[in-house]
């Protein structure tokens, strides 16, 4: 019995989940459409990119990235903050005094000029990453270099 409560738990949290998708995938088309953000050739990757990072986090799914859902991104990341100092970010992005801020509003944040420091600290986590990856076949090593 309690399998199939388990299921029908994960389905709907699947649905939801591709629900989530559908709707933020509305908003990158929005943006595609945007004259302001037409001369970025690379932008439908950036919007991919940008949906999975922002479906990572919004931990509810309601579609907005609330405190709690920002405190554990940046504690992933390495990057812990104080309730202080996640409401000036949330702030920063949203532009309101709210507690949440949207998937537009993080685009706007992410595409925009301004220098936001959740941006800064997202795009230093992806230029790390690309670093880690290594770059062709490993050197080879005499056998007297082997630890």
């Amino acid at each position: 019995m309690s399998q199939t409560r388990d299921l029908q738990g994960g389905k709907s949290f699947g649905m939801l989940k591709a629900q989530q998708e559908a709707r933020l995938e509305e908003i990158n088309k929005q943006f595609l459409d945007d004259p302001k953000y037409s001369s970025d050739d690379d932008l439908p990757s950036k919007l991919e990119t940008f949906k999975k990072k922002y479906m990572e986090f919004d931990l509810n799914g309601n579609g907005d990235i609330d405190i709690m859902s920002l405190k554990q991104m940046l504690e992933k990341l390495g990057v812990p903050k104080t309730h202080l100092e996640l409401k000036k970010l949330i702030r920063e992005v949203s532009g309101s005094s709210g507690e949440t801020f949207s998937y537009s509003d993080f685009l706007k944040m992410m595409l925009g000029k301004r220098s936001a420091i959740l941006k800064m600290i997202l795009m230093y986590e992806e230029k790390a990453r690309e670093q880690e990856k290594p770059a062709g076949p490993p050197a080879k090593k005499n056998i007297s270099e082997l630890p």
